[in-house]
């Protein structure tokens, strides 16, 4: 069975940060992979608000991925 992504994925800053080893695989397992409906990133595409590319799926801003 193919593991079911968030929509966002392919284009969500989390991808590139994981692929780039900046952020734990926990991110993409717990958010990206579960397609969490937590995930302050998606929620906050979907009301169409900005959002800074270095926002985690918590909703906690990394300096260092600016």
């Amino acid at each position: 069975m193919a593991e079911k992504l968030c929509v966002w994925y392919s284009v969500c800053p989390m991808k590139r940060f994981y692929e780039a080893g900046k952020i734990e695989e926990s991110w993409v397992r717990l958010y990206c992979r579960a397609n969490n409906p937590k995930c302050v990133r998606k929620q906050m595409e979907a009301r169409g608000e900005d959002h800074p590319d270095n926002m985690l799926p918590d909703g906690s801003i990394r300096k260092d991925l600016e």
